[in-house]
C-alpha cells in the first residue's frame, strides 16, 4: 500500500501582499506561515504519526521553506523537489501582478465552468494543470510504490488530487478549502483504488491565526 500525505505550505507572503505568486515571483512564507510551519513540524516531532521513505517539495519557494521547518521532524535532511507538484502557473505576464490589476486589465475569471478557458493568459488552463498533477503523480507511484511519501505542495494540487481520486469534473460540483500546513491522507490500497483518511487535519493550528487579518478578503 502507498500512502500519499499531502501538505500544503503554510502562509505565503504574497497572499498577504495580494500579488499572483507563481514559481518566478514567490517570495516565500509570510511571519505567520512560517509560524503554522513550526507548529506543524513540533506535532510531528512529538506524535510520530508520520514515518515517511521521502519528502518532497514543489518548486515554489513558499513550498520549498515548509518542507525545510518539518525535514527535521520527519528525519531528513534532503528534500526532493518536484515541479510537477507545482501550483497552477499563471504564466510569465501575470506572474507577480496585483490580484487588483489583473481584474482591472482582464476582468473576473470563472473558473468553475470551462477548465480549457486560458483564465490567465499566457499560463496554464485548469486542464493542463491537471494534466501535470495528474502526471506526477503516475510518476510517484511508479517510484515509490508501497512507500510513504510525503509533498509539500498547494492547495490547487490538493483540490486536483481530490477530483482525480474520486473520477469528477475539473471544475465544478465541489469547492474546498484547504488551508495552510493542514494535513491530507490517501492511500493507494489497490491500483486505481483511493482511501481518503484524513483531509484538512489542521489540529496544531489551534489558537493560531489561519490567515493575516486583512482589510479586504482575497
Amino acid at each position: 500500500m502507498t500512502r500519499l500525505i499531502l501538505i500544503r505550505h503554510g502562509e505565503s507572503q504574497v497572499t498577504v501582499d495580494r500579488v499572483i505568486g507563481g514559481h518566478r515571483t514567490c517570495t516565500g512564507l509570510s511571519t505567520l506561515g512560517r509560524l503554522q510551519a513550526e507548529r506543524l513540524r513540533d506535532r510531528l516531532a512529538a506524535t510520530g504519526e508520520i514515518r515517511a521513505d521521502v519528502l518532497i517539495a514543489s518548486h515554489f519557494t513558499r513550498a520549498r521553506e515548509t518542507a525545510e521547518i518539518i525535514a527535521p521532524a520527519l528525519g531528513f535532511d534532503k528534500i526532493d523537489t518536484w515541479p510537477g507538484f507545482g501550483e497552477h502557473d499563471p504564466g510569465e505576464e501575470c506572474d507577480g501582478m496585483l490580484y487588483d490589476s489583473f481584474a482591472q486589465r482582464f476582468g473576473a475569471v470563472d473558473w468553475s465552468k470551462d477548465p480549457y478557458v486560458n483564465g490567465f493568459p499566457g499560463g496554464e488552463t485548469v486542464a493542463a494543470f491537471h494534466l501535470r498533477i495528474g502526471e506526477a503523480t503516475s510518476r510517484l507511484l511508479a517510484e515509490h510504490e508501497d512507500q510513504t511519501v510525503v509533498v509539500a505542495c498547494h492547495a490547487g494540487v490538493i483540490d486536483a488530487a481530490f477530483r482525480q481520486a474520486l473520477h469528477v469534473p475539473m471544475v465544478g460540483q465541489f469547492d474546498i478549502r484547504t488551508l495552510n500546513t493542514s494535513i491530507t491522507e490517501f492511500h493507494l490500497t489497490r491500483p486505481g483504488v483511493w482511501r481518503l483518511i484524513r483531509y484538512n487535519d489542521h489540529a496544531h493550528l489551534a489558537g493560531l491565526a489561519l490567515e493575516t487579518a486583512r482589510t479586504e478578503p482575497l
